[in-house]
């Protein structure tokens, strides 16, 4: 049997997670759980970074001195985007900071001003989305170039991380595939561009492949956990580049939707669609596991069911998820309709959906129940158009959607999903991430030959759920208004 631990770190939580391979098939254990909240002080908002290394060294000691367990690897995934400076001497000289940070706003339009729009898609294939790495980087120099000019290395979370467990300093693929600092044509970093910016190329650091080994734990952290001389490897560092190599797909005529706060929906391809129509439909071009591509669409996803359900909170009245699945279910259906897209910053997420109502002349929501009916139903019909634009990028039909990911455990939402866009739906498995983290860790290692024999042994591992559409009764026209809502 091979043990390893996966430590994958959300928006909203992060996990310690053990797996153990043995005979083609694969067991998942939770050690460790704990909250991700982000700090805000006056200068912006921020990740509370060395807490969250305290929780990794907590997961490890789980592991080693709870369990007993002798692990064959580490693996660590996150978000995308966001990144720490490092100094000559190993410590931050910038905490890293939250992508929705006010200090993104604009940043779109000012590096525009240096360099346009299309100039940088050629480079970098990536759809353009203000909390980029490029586009944080750009307010860096704009408010806070000191730290720029002390920094000897950026690394990106999961970076940042493994090279506080190991002192290893590298970017890996998957995650700097997310920064819009990378060229997925060339495969490399896009050092033309950064340069036409001012910035320093210096501080990239090199590339490893997912699955890379990176070194053992540093000999404190291996104490402090009871371990001994463990590996660490370089999985999906990026949490949907472990989704979607967990996504128990066989065939071609797939897609995946990686449902949490955000849901990420694409399809795996063998090499990058960088056109004119690809920039016209903002898609992103990023790496996977095997060197995939994953041609994706970022959606505000869960986040807006979260952000309500914490509004709630606040006033005295508190809903679990399925409490709230469950409301929405028995909601009048078609209610109204709203871009998921258009709320980006948190607060107050249940009036500024009122508000959108308002804005767009629709009735708003007159309670959590309907609130909850309109967000789900509007992930549907956004899953909806997004599936139109892949299939018209791709000129062939996809017949079926796998959602994966903590919100494949909606069963009210997978259901709408598949009455929405009348295909089937496959959910499962829900710790996706944490398994494709596990079995990219696992082929870096040799205990996997490769992608499709680590599907094979995710099929027989966990459970899945078909859903069936039904009836496609008011769904054509709740998707025209919805397209003609504001973008």
């Amino acid at each position: 049997m091979s043990n390893f631990l996966a430590v994958d770190l959300g928006a909203e939580s992060g996990r310690a997670i053990l797996g153990s391979l043995a005979d083609g098939r694969l067991e998942i254990a939770e050690l460790h759980r704990f909250a991700n909240t982000p700090v805000r002080i006056p200068a912006g908002l921020y990740w509370d970074t060395f807490r969250l290394f305290h929780e990794i060294q907590e997961g490890l000691r789980l592991a080693g001195r709870d369990r007993r367990v002798a692990l064959d690897g580490v693996g660590i995934d996150t978000w995308g985007v966001d990144f720490g400076l490092i100094g000559a001497d190993g410590g931050l000289v910038d905490n890293p900071r939250h992508y929705r940070d006010a200090r993104n706003n604009a940043m779109l339009e000012t590096t525009f001003e240096r360099v346009p729009r299309e100039e940088i898609f050629r480079h970098t294939g990536l759809q353009f989305m203000q909390f980029n790495s490029l586009f944080q980087l750009h307010a860096i120099q704009r408010s806070n170039p000191r730290a720029l000019a002390a920094a000897e290395k950026m690394l990106w979370m999961p970076d940042l991380f493994n090279f506080w467990l190991t002192g290893v300093a590298r970017a890996e693929l998957t995650i700097a595939s997310t920064s819009q600092m990378y060229n997925p044509v060339e495969r490399r970093w896009a050092t033309e561009l950064l340069s036409s910016l001012d910035i320093p190329t210096s501080i990239l650091p090199r590339i490893v492949q997912p699955g890379a080994f990176l070194g053992p734990l540093l000999p404190h952290v291996a104490e402090f956990a009871g371990l001994g001389e463990t590996p660490v490897y370089a999985t999906g560092c990026h949490d949907t580049a472990s989704a979607v190599a967990a996504v128990p797909a066989t065939g071609q005529d797939w897609c995946y939707i990686s449902s949490g706060t955000w849901s990420l929906m694409g399809v795996e391809l063998d090499e990058p669609v960088v056109t004119g129509r690809c920039l016209e439909l903002t898609f992103t071009n990023e790496i996977g596991a095997e060197g995939k591509v994953r041609l994706l669409k970022n959606i505000a996803g869960l986040w807006l069911l979260q952000e309500c359900r914490r509004a709630w909170a606040l006033e005295g009245t508190e809903y679990s998820y399925a409490t709230l699945a469950g409301m929405a279910n028995a909601a009048r259906p078609f209610a109204a309709q709203i871009n998921p897209d258009a709320f980006l910053e948190p607060g107050r997420l249940p009036e500024k959906i009122a508000g959108y109502c308002r804005s767009t002349h629709q009735q708003p929501p007159a309670d959590a129940a309907e609130t909850a009916r309109v967000i789900l139903e509007s992930l549907a019909l956004r899953y909806r158009q997004v599936l139109e634009m892949l299939e018209s990028m791709l000129g062939r039909r996809l017949g079926v959607i796998h959602i994966v990911g903590g919100g494949a455990k909606n069963s009210v939402l997978n259901q709408l999903v598949a009455d929405a866009t009348q295909r089937t739906v496959v959910a499962g498995p829900t710790e996706a991430t944490a398994i494709g983290n596990v079995v990219i860790q696992a082929m870096g290692a040799g205990g996997l030959r490769g992608l499709a024999e680590a599907r094979d042994v995710i099929r027989r591992s966990f459970p899945l759920t078909v859903v069936e559409p039904r009836s496609a009764a008011g769904w054509d026209a709740a998707y025209e208004r919805f397209v003609s809502l504001p973008r």
